[in-house]
């Protein structure tokens, strides 16, 4: 059972059910609660939702493996599990299961909601991820933007399955006051675009990381096809525009409660949770050199994205 927790990342599988549920009761649930309106989806079918995520990207990780064996071995061969401690038979039974499972429960809240056409979203990922691994991983930038995209949509669905039903319940009322459900998709977008900028930073630095593995098998990825310095580059000005957005929305938009009076818990917040980590990052990522530098930046990089969940949870006390 263990390897096989190693194998889907459980860790990483708590956050992707972290996030859904974050953005549900600290983003969208206090928002709604300002226009006096309930989330719609029932906690069952969310809970749903939420399984139907999180094994769909367990799936991805355990096909990601399966055709990673070789090049794991010379980038990381201390992590190389299937082929090892677990079958190559018995992952892509994994796989399978762990995708129909996710399949499923993602369609019966799709009908749920009566949006069956939603369904296909999960059957989409599936087959990206497929292709993913098999593919698009060894091409040319294609590889990183598939996955900052779907990390992208991780919060994104709960927004997703949420969003149909409120205007079904409550059309007459967002028609008659002209309530303005567009503040719910900024902040849960703009989440979304964070993990985004984040996770394509992140996915360039681990390309750097692992260059020998993925020259020695001929994979076309950024710091192969550019050069490790140019790729550098191209991370390093990633994340300093994800510092200067950030500052901007806070200094545009994020400056004051609700209540009028200067917002300083959000300033301390992004200032020690995010800004001055993601300098820290810059730095690491400027004057790295070995592989080891690269990994230490990777790490960094994923507990900002960590730290900027976590804001959900101060945001909903600001709110209410």
């Amino acid at each position: 059972m263990i390897k096989i927790l190693k194998v889907v990342r459980i860790k990483n599988l708590l956050i992707v059910a972290a996030t859904l549920y974050l953005m549900r009761y600290c983003i969208i649930q206090p928002l709604l609660q300002l226009k006096n309106l309930d989330l719609q989806l029932s906690s069952f079918y969310f809970f749903l939702l939420t399984l139907a995520t999180v094994f769909i990207t367990a799936a991805g990780y355990v096909i990601n493996d399966y055709f990673d064996t070789r090049t794991d071995l010379v980038n990381r061969p201390q992590t190389v599990i299937i082929g090892r401690n677990l079958s190559r038979r018995t992952a892509i039974l994994l796989h399978i299961f762990f995708n129909f499972l996710g399949v499923v429960f993602g369609t019966i809240v799709s009908f749920k909601i009566d949006k069956p056409i939603l369904s296909l979203l999960f059957i989409g990922i599936v087959g990206i991820l497929w292709f993913y691994s098999t593919t698009y991983k060894r091409q040319f930038l294609i590889g990183n933007l598939i996955v900052a995209i779907l990390t992208a949509t991780v919060p994104m669905i709960t927004l997703l399955f949420e969003l149909p039903r409120l205007y079904t319940v409550y059309w007459e009322m967002v028609t008659r006051f002209e309530l303005k459900l567009g503040i719910i998709t900024y902040w849960v977008g703009g989440y979304a675009l964070f993990a985004f900028l984040l996770t394509l930073v992140r996915e360039i630095t681990k390309d750097i990381e692992d260059f020998e593995g993925d020259q020695a098998f001929g994979r076309n990825t950024i710091p192969v096809f550019l050069g490790k310095k140019t790729a550098r580059t191209i991370a390093a000005s990633l994340l300093l525009f994800t510092i200067l957005s950030l500052v901007f929305l806070f200094a545009k938009y994020l400056n004051y409660l609700p209540s009028g009076k200067i917002d300083y818990y959000t300033l301390v917040f992004f200032l020690v949770g995010l800004v001055i980590p993601m300098f820290i990052l810059l730095i690491e990522l400027l004057t790295a050199e070995k592989k080891e530098d690269y990994h230490k930046a990777s790490q960094i990089n994923k507990l900002i994205m960590l730290s900027g969940l976590l804001y959900t949870i101060l945001f909903k006390f600001l709110i209410i």
